[in-house]
């Protein structure tokens, strides 16, 4: 072998002696904390309800399908009026279904037959006067409204309910990631992550009845609770 090939093998033999070291310190360096501590918070905030959404509507059946929709058009017709009459702005009225199908009945021989012509309607409505929502009922039952799909009870600004639940839900994980630290003997050091997950919330029962109105159909508004999750992950010092 001669001088010049042996020193180009010394030259990468120099140039590669360092590379290993250097690529595990980096490999190193990218990686989480062997020693962290990982906690779940939770946040709830719960207010009595500002305001409602309801699903109501007309069913109407006749024998023939021009008779059924315009006895549907003349009871829903009604109902929107008073709906106007109790205070309830057009634009927080939706119609949000509209059906015309045979109407089937069951005949004595077990076999189903149509029979005449069913049509119905729902509107979606939004009740701003929380106090006043018994008598809305009330007042559209009394109308011609026969079908009613659900009540939900919301809050006016429910963005504002989720932040301060998401706060919560962080002191919520800190206070637990502090009791661990302290109960493990070591201290904690800075928040490496912050995820959020999601928790269902709704509607929550009250322990009395509160009556949406003096008269009317009688309506236990409970409180609404709007609830967060979050994730942190805390290094150990």
């Amino acid at each position: 072998m001669t001088f010049a090939r042996l020193a180009a093998l010394a030259l990468v033999a120099g140039l590669a002696a360092p590379v290993a070291p250097a690529m595990a310190q980096t490999a190193q360096s990218t990686l989480a904390p062997a020693r962290s501590i990982t906690v779940a918070g939770e946040g709830h905030v719960r207010a009595a309800p500002e305001m409602a959404r309801i699903r109501l509507g007309v069913s109407e059946t006749a024998d023939t399908a021009r008779a059924a929709l315009d006895a549907m058009n003349a009871a829903m017709a009604r109902v929107l009026d008073q709906l106007n009459q109790a205070g309830i702005a057009p634009e927080d009225v939706q119609t949000g279904q509209l059906n015309l199908d045979r109407d089937y009945a069951r005949a004595r021989d077990g076999q189903s037959e149509p029979e005449g012509f069913v049509a119905s309607t729902l509107v979606e409505l939004r009740v701003q006067d929380i106090d006043s929502l018994g008598q809305v009922l009330d007042a559209a039952v009394g109308e011609g409204a026969n079908r009613l799909q659900g009540i939900e009870f919301m809050l006016t600004d429910q963005a504002a309910a989720r932040n301060e639940a998401r706060r919560a839900a962080v002191a919520d994980a800190q206070a637990r990631a502090a009791l661990y630290a302290e109960s493990a003997g070591v201290t904690l050091g800075e928040v490496l992550s912050i995820s959020e997950s999601n928790i269902s919330s709704g509607p929550r029962p009250m322990m009395d009845m509160r009556m949406a109105a003096a008269e009317g159909v009688p309506i236990a508004q409970g409180e609404v609770e709007v609830s967060a999750g979050v994730t942190l992950v805390f290094a150990i010092d």
